[in-house]
């Protein structure tokens, strides 16, 4: 972005968060390379440093590098060209970022894919991103043997969890896996991962052509504002700057240190800030492809990261862990929640539990979304306000506008989050009416993305985030912010875990709906009413839940975060 440019924005919107930055960092330019570029200067300056683990395994620069161009050689001899899609569907192992890049490398796009997706859904993701070749677990092969023929898939390239595993490991899960799924048949159809390798050297051409920082990379799912199934389509500017962005915030991180990748790499965060920016740095990623929350202390001990990020539900189940009764988290540098909101209460009992564990580190907050490459803004080390989701990231702009007329509310005002960003996707694959809607061209000649999420700013800049657009209930005329009501009935000391949804009303139009888990030690009807009360006493008549729902747990999306679609469908009543 001209130096012109972000001029001409901070004469239109305010950016109060600017003075946390120097002139250097807030004018940065955005290399013209590609992601796999990114890499590869890490490992022209650090060839011996580890750049991901897997198990008990370290692969330096040098050879992931190595594995990188082998796999780039072998799509190749498969006749994937700049351009072509081809799709990821795999949880967080070495194969998964090694095709990445290598797809990068010649021009192709990754579309990643949850592999815990449901055979219609890998079907819909095939047909609809027009995949020419599918990478995902033997295991899995039940989910596609009736549906590829209906695709325009090619191969399946299957990938065993056990192919980057050290020998006595992998020896130990073959067996273990010998009788658990149906294998698939030898025929032209399907490869394995081995076999995938081995196709790089009947390759001659050895050659490739370099890549802008303008091509499309990858191929994120987003619910969008729509709520529906969308896929997003990604530069490899937005990777490249994201990892400058990063580098610019988390001033502590240095070449070397390591980051814990337990959100899946399907994820903007995970793939984005877990992932690419520590390989982009000269760190090194630490593959998690099934997280186990009962042993997540356990873990901590084993691989000592310096950065972890997740959803305020991966952390809870942290606090709840008892098998290592000395941990040390000294190691920690930075603790980041995103994906969800953070409950104030939360917050304050993960900070105590850092402390007492021997970490610096306090827990911050980030926010951000695929059409945005996930991190847009971020709180760390001092320029952090509890609740905040932080400023945002260097070269990043946000407003917060009235839906209604796009005027820009005054600071404290809550209203939609707009970001204007280099960062920015290109678009929805093939969906232009929704591309349209989410990126609009404002007065001042830029394109803004409309979030659909609520928020205000402060008046240093800082981004406090109140939940979905849909989510805001409106009662008799009044805005009601489910966040807000969340957050104070989780101060009532009976109470663990609360999520307030919108229920219609025959004259009010809409209503508050409170679904509550409680602390193991309180029950019964007194409890139950004593925090009605307490609603009554701390909220304003028209935010007071119309109806209060005692649950022992409530429903979760694959990603950890609350199910709000459920419980907003969800008329039973309380668990006993």
């Amino acid at each position: 972005m001209a130096i012109f440019d972000i001029l001409r924005i901070k004469k239109k919107i305010p950016t109060p968060w600017a003075k946390y930055y120097t002139d250097e960092e807030l004018n940065f330019d955005i290399p013209n390379i590609s992601m796999y570029d990114q890499v590869y200067n890490s490992y022209k300056e650090y060839p011996n440093n580890t750049a991901y683990q897997y198990f008990e395994r370290k692969v330096t620069y040098t050879k992931f590098i190595k594995q990188i161009d082998q796999a780039a050689l072998s799509f190749r001899k498969l006749g994937v060209k700049k351009g072509d899609i081809v799709s990821i569907c795999l949880p967080n192992v070495p194969e998964a970022l090694i095709s990445l890049y290598a797809l990068n490398k010649l021009g192709a796009i990754a579309s990643m894919v949850h592999p815990l997706s449901a055979e219609e859904e890998i079907k819909e993701k095939m047909i609809s991103t027009k995949s020419i070749y599918l990478i995902m677990f033997d295991s899995f092969y039940e989910k596609v043997k009736s549906i590829i023929r209906n695709t325009e898939v090619k191969k399946i390239i299957f990938v065993s969890a056990a192919d980057s595993m050290n020998i006595f490991m992998a020896t130990a899960y073959r067996i273990s896996q010998i009788k658990k799924f149906e294998h698939h048949p030898l025929t032209d159809e399907y490869i394995s991962w081995k076999k995938f390798k081995r196709l790089s050297y009947l390759v001659k051409d050895k050659e490739f052509s370099k890549m802008s920082k303008n091509t499309p990379a990858v191929i994120l799912s987003s619910g969008g504002t729509s709520g529906n199934p969308k896929n997003v389509v990604i530069q490899n500017r937005a990777f490249v700057m994201s990892a400058i962005q990063e580098d610019i915030t988390l001033k502590y991180l240095q070449a070397g240190d390591c980051c814990l990748a337990i959100l899946p790499n399907f994820h903007g965060f995970g793939l984005s800030v877990l992932m690419h920016t520590p390989l982009a740095l000269g760190c090194y990623t630490i593959l998690i492809p099934q997280f186990n929350a009962k042993k997540f202390d356990i873990l901590f001990k084993k691989t000592r990261p310096t950065c972890v990020l997740g959803v305020p539900t991966l952390f809870e189940a942290l606090m709840n862990c008892n098998n290592e009764k000395d941990l040390d988290l000294s190691f920690l540098k930075y603790v980041v929640s995103g994906g969800d909101i953070l409950p104030p209460t939360l917050e304050e009992k993960i900070n105590d539990y850092l402390k007492e564990h021997h970490s610096n580190a306090k827990i911050t907050q980030g926010y951000g979304l695929s059409e945005g490459l996930a991190a847009v803004t971020l709180a760390a080390d001092r320029v952090h306000k509890s609740g905040s989701v932080g400023i945002p990231l260097a070269g990043n702009y946000v407003k917060i506008i009235d839906p209604a007329t796009r005027k820009i509310v005054p600071f404290n005002e809550v209203g939609e989050i707009c970001i204007h960003t280099k960062a920015l996707m290109m678009g929805y694959l093939n969906n232009e009416s929704e591309t349209n809607d989410a990126l609009q061209i404002h007065d001042d000649g830029h394109i803004w993305l409309h979030t659909g999420d609520l928020g205000y700013m402060d008046q240093d800049g800082f981004i406090f985030y109140k939940g979905r657009i849909k989510r805001m209930i409106i009662t008799s005329g009044y805005n009601v912010y489910p966040s807000h009501i969340e957050e104070v009935i989780e101060t009532h000391p009976a109470v663990l875990q609360c999520t307030v949804v919108g229920m219609p009303h025959p004259y009010k139009q809409e209503v508050a709906k409170a679904f509550i888990v409680l602390k193991d030690d309180f029950h019964g009807l007194f409890i139950k009413n004593e925090i009605k009360e307490y609603c009554k006493k701390n909220l304003a008549k028209y935010m007071v839940p119309y109806k209060f729902v005692y649950r022992k747990s409530l429903p979760k999306t694959k990603l950890g975060k609350v199910d709000f679609r459920k419980l907003q469908s969800d008329e039973g009543e309380d668990d006993e």
